[in-house]
């Protein structure tokens, strides 16, 4: 209007901090695309061994409820094998890390990047939780004969 120039808006540089905060954004894009992808790395390869695994747990009688398999697909995936213990990966998602929960804190029971490595710990594991139900079982008092002593202390 009166004789002036009007100066062009696209000519003018973005502010610093609206290319900064577009930046930004880009980067975390890219990051939880890569960090996505490492989850379900993770998973991947627990479902793998979960498979593994399989074999191995057929064997197991079915009316013993002992073990739970099953993964957990949260923040940190996990295999458990029980309530106590799982399989979990390590910091660079290859190894795979056997973990048992304490009441002092966690043991690593096993720590390979090899699956079978990792089912023969399992193995040794499940063995040895069968033969503590077993020896729990077998000196616990049967409830019949308990019955069966307070009818008899009550007669005598």
């Amino acid at each position: 209007m009166w004789g002036r120039k009007r100066k062009e808006a696209s000519s003018a540089p973005p502010p610093p901090l609206k290319d900064a905060l577009r930046k930004a954004r880009i980067d975390q894009a890219e990051r939880s695309g890569v960090v996505i992808d490492l989850h379900d790395a993770e998973v991947a390869r627990l479902e793998l061994l979960n498979e593994a695994l399989d074999p191995l747990f057929e064997e197991i009688p079915k009316d013993i409820e002992l073990f739970d398999r099953g993964i957990s697909r949260g923040d940190t995936p996990r295999l458990w094998i029980d309530a106590v213990a799982h399989i979990s990966m390590g910091r660079d998602k290859r190894v795979y890390r056997f973990l048992q929960e304490t009441r002092y804190g966690r043991t690593v029971l096993a720590e390979s990047v090899n699956a079978p490595e990792i089912v023969h710990a399992v193995t040794k594991y499940l063995a040895q939780r069968l033969l503590e139900r077993e020896r729990a079982l077998a000196q616990a008092p049967a409830t019949r004969d308990l019955k069966f002593e307070m009818r008899y202390a009550r007669r005598h």
